[in-house]
């Protein structure tokens, strides 16, 4: 037990380093060697864990950027009866910026899917998947939010979580180049002033 404890450790320890080299660097701008010399690690103890630069990064999706970005969209939907609440909320603490913010929760995926686009398709449908379990956490809480008469019922839940969506990481890359808490609070209110037009009582009126 104390052996696969040491050696879950010493995995979360290269998945954290790791991406905290391919975000800064680059996954393609960043070569094995920069891993080995980041990692401390021998290329006989990197092949012992992993069958290529390509399989390394796998793994920290897998075992690390799919938990952060679970923690930070999908966990907090549920934290409040009003689902469009729980989104604003939601969302607002995933902009937050700065790179603490980032190695806090673990959410660059758009500017991973900005570089593995057209790329590398099969860590692109990696990072595809993890939107898509986003997704349809988003459709299940605003159907939720129909039957609870938070929101009206001609509203379609599929069209908002996709518009939820392109538009955060859009702000996401925006915010990327500038860090301005000005054009996170315009977001935040235009976005809160959509939430109350598909409310229920703004449909009733």
């Amino acid at each position: 037990m104390e052996r696969n404890l040491k050696k879950r450790e010493t995995m979360h320890r290269l998945h954290a380093m790791g991406l905290e080299i391919f975000h800064e660097k680059g996954y393609y701008n960043t070569s094995l060697d920069d891993i080995l010399k980041e990692l401390s690690l021998s290329k006989g103890a990197f092949y012992h864990h992993f069958k290529s630069k390509e399989d390394y990064f796998i793994s920290i999706i897998q075992n690390l950027i799919v938990q952060k970005v679970y923690a930070l969209l999908v966990e907090p939907l549920n934290v409040n009866e009003n689902p469009l609440h729980a989104i604003a909320d939601s969302l607002e603490n995933a902009l937050e910026p700065g790179k603490s913010n980032e190695m806090a929760y673990g959410f660059m995926l758009h500017d991973f899917m900005t570089e593995f686009n057209k790329r590398n398709t099969e860590i692109s449908s990696y990072l595809k998947d993890i939107l898509k379990v986003w997704e349809v956490n988003l459709v299940s809480v605003l159907k939720r939010g129909k039957l609870d008469g938070h929101i009206a019922r001609h509203i379609d839940c599929e069209g908002v979580a996709t518009y939820i969506i392109a538009s955060y990481l859009g702000m996401r890359s925006l915010l990327s180049e500038n860090n301005g808490r000005q054009l996170k609070y315009q977001y935040l209110q235009q976005l809160k002033q959509y939430f109350s037009s598909i409310t229920e009582r703004q449909a009733v009126a």
